[in-house]
């Protein structure tokens, strides 16, 4: 059976104006601020007038560890929000932006897919409502700012070899990530090595995304540390005055985006971190928005539970004060037979025993988000090669963990196939059971909080770390930061720092080869293994085939 691409799909949406989504949450036209008829700003008057209204429910979407063959984590929040407002409830979905980079690499979209996606897909994954931008201009007026005032006499006694902020852009560009700037003589300023990183991995972009409100950008931007002098001690953004005029920058770009799902659903969409360098979730102020306008909001948290969910958790929920009423972890059974050990190219094939085999990620998956107090379901999200035996197998051993599994269909049925899962949800989060709490304290030392997280998520045996690091986490502890949350750096394949290391396993070390201190957005990154802050491209970069028809229509995202 042929079916249509996901743009085909999308392009054939019968979206309805924008004005009529945000009635759907008793938004007035006055209080959106249109890009084009099918997309929108809320504006920061609807934001303030609204936060003594009750909270609603929050569902977080989350995912086994990804694999190559494909387990559909924005498929299922968007067909789950579908599902939600198709048994009768009032329900929206909270996403995150897509990047350039990725679009033009490997992924070539990021909207969801099949029947369940957000439109416009085009504008949602090239330049949007420019939120990207903004970042990226922010960002680099910072840069431009410390390299002028180095130039001018340097007041702040900036020492050259110590500058810490580097550029960004939003694109993958591997001849950037090393550099040297300021060739050319003395008309150009002081030669220094610098570089680049990609604008979803920037302090800015974090920082947008924790932000409450205007007034706390400005102070998140203004405690950015951007260079050292020769004594060490920290130049922070303030001291360059560069925050007021990067909070104009980002201005709008703070006002989260209203769009739709294909069932002309509520879909807000803003802002995108890194899920492995940053904490890989949508806007604080787009989700605590939602939950004032709806009954149910959907979000999701970037890669699978070992990183999205826990960042959730310990670093957006924490800092935002929201909690998750139920959890649902996203598994396929094309991913369990890899996690199994069957090759890509075997995945049609049944193998029950794989399939059983590989279950053990999941199941890790689970205990892990049950250890925040929160309950959890497993969504089966279904491909047409999944046989009733591999499918029950999954079921099973969901059953075995004291959970349950059901199946969704909403990649071919949108909310029709994923009625049962809202059902459950909505129990679920109606239920009113979830006792969340991290699952490590404020006041505990940033290194034990790097070691729970790798006994506890990861299941290592501990963290590997040299004396340097040691006295850099002490040293941050005396100068306030010790309260900060970690964001762990790492692979997302897999809870090792070995991508190749499938399913669950133990017996091994997380080697922390170095730490940074985000002091704007509030948390410590601890680099584990090797983790690229600026990709490249692939051998066959997606670019080669995304082009314009002879229709003058977008070809080749998906």
């Amino acid at each position: 059976m042929e079916y249509k691409s996901d743009i085909e799909i999308a392009r054939a949406a019968k979206k309805r104006p924008i004005q009529e989504i945000g009635a759907k949450l008793g938004i007035e036209s006055d209080d959106l601020l249109p890009y084009g008829h099918d997309k929108a700003k809320v504006s920061q008057r609807l934001i303030n007038a609204v936060q003594d209204r009750a909270d609603g429910k929050l569902i977080l979407v989350t995912a086994i560890n990804p694999t190559p063959a494909g387990e559909g984590k924005t498929t299922t929040t968007v067909g789950l929000g579908d599902g939600l407002n198709a048994i009768g409830k009032k329900a929206a979905v909270c996403i995150r932006e897509a990047s350039l980079g990725p679009c033009f690499g490997m992924k070539g979209g990021a909207a969801g897919g099949g029947y369940a996606q957000v439109v416009p897909m085009e504008d949602m994954n090239l330049h949007f409502t420019g939120d990207f931008h903004a970042i990226t201009s922010a960002h680099n007026l910072l840069s431009a700012m410390i390299d002028n005032h180095i130039y001018w006499g340097n007041a702040l006694e900036i020492d050259i070899r110590r500058v810490v902020w580097r550029r960004v852009l939003d694109m993958n560009d591997r001849a950037l990530r090393q550099i040297t700037t300021s060739l050319g003589g003395v008309a150009n300023g002081f030669p220094r090595e610098a570089g680049f990183d990609i604008t979803v991995a920037s302090e800015v972009m974090a920082i947008l995304c924790l932000a409450r409100n205007l007034d706390d950008l400005q102070k998140r931007l203004g405690d950015i540390i951007v260079a050292y002098r020769r004594d060490r001690t920290p130049v922070y953004c303030r001291d360059i005055k560069a925050d007021g005029a990067m909070t104009v920058l980002l201005k709008d770009a703070m006002q989260p985006n209203l769009v739709q799902t294909l069932e002309n659903n509520p879909a807000f969409v803003h802002g995108g971190p890194f899920a492995n360098i940053a904490h890989g979730c949508n806007s604080v102020t787009a989700t605590t928005t939602a939950l004032k306008l709806a009954d149910y909001v959907v979000t999701e948290a970037g890669f699978g539970a070992d990183l999205g969910a826990e960042k959730f958790m310990n670093i957006k929920c924490r800092k935002a004060g929201i909690a998750p009423s139920c959890v649902v972890v996203v598994a396929t059974v094309r991913a369990m037979k890899m996690n199994g050990g069957v090759a890509k190219a075997d995945l049609g094939t049944e193998n029950v025993a794989a399939v059983e085999a590989g279950c053990a990620n999941l199941g890790r998956h689970i205990e892990n988000v049950k250890s925040f107090g929160v309950p959890v379901v497993v969504a089966i999200n279904h491909f047409v090669t999944d046989t009733d035996a591999e499918v029950e197998a999954v079921k099973a051993y969901v059953a075995t963990q004291g959970s349950e599994a059901i199946l969704c269909k909403h990649w071919a049925l949108g909310s029709e196939g994923t009625k049962d899962l809202a059902t459950r949800v909505a129990q679920i989060a109606d239920a009113g059971e979830a006792n969340f709490a991290p699952i490590y304290p404020d006041d505990m030392s940033l290194f034990d909080k790097i070691d729970t997280i790798a006994k506890k998520i990861y299941r290592a045996d501990g963290v590997v770390v040299d004396g340097k690091i040691r006295e850099q986490l002490k040293a941050w502890e005396e100068q306030g930061y010790g309260n900060l949350p970690v964001c762990m750096a790492k692979t997302q394949y897999s809870f090792t720092t070995d991508p190749t290391q499938r399913g669950a396993p133990t017996g091994f070390t997380v080697p922390v080869r170095e730490v940074r201190l985000s002091a704007g957005a509030g948390f410590i990154v601890a680099i584990c293994g090797e983790i690229m802050t600026m990709p490249g491209l692939p051998r066959v970069p997606s670019a080669e085939q995304i082009m314009l028809n002879d229709a003058g229509e977008i070809e080749g995202l998906f």
